[in-house]
């Protein structure tokens, strides 16, 4: 049997795309927030809006962590002073100006929301 591989599958409609970069340019995708595994943090979810069906889908931020190639922080400075907050705030996709170990995902989020889209 010829299993064929694919980045992500809709769980509602069924759409598949079968690498990343498709699935970042369809325009009937949209990045609506960010949950944070403090344990894990590359098991953190992507939240999208799959605009054809209405549906949400979930995708590990560890997919997606290879986009971010700026500084890795090792210390956590949530609940600082200086935290804005935004890992306890699912739709707030704005980039953190700590140098936190959560930080990378914001900057990924970023990245993500400003991705050039193209018609399918």
């Amino acid at each position: 049997m010829d299993h064929k591989s694919i980045f992500k599958k809709c769980p509602n409609c069924g759409f598949e795309w079968q690498v990343r970069d498709s699935f970042l340019i369809d325009p009937n995708n949209l990045l609506k927030g960010y949950q944070v595994n403090f344990n894990s943090l590359k098991q953190g979810l992507f939240l999208f809006d799959h605009l054809l069906c209405k549906t949400t889908m979930a995708i590990k931020a560890g997919e997606f962590r290879d986009l971010y190639n700026g500084p890795v922080f090792t210390k956590r400075r949530t609940g600082t002073e200086k935290c804005p907050g935004y890992c306890s705030r699912p739709q707030e996709l704005s980039k953190c100006p700590n140098e936190c170990d959560c930080a990378w995902a914001r900057d990924v989020a970023d990245i993500i929301s400003h991705w050039k889209k193209q018609p399918v």
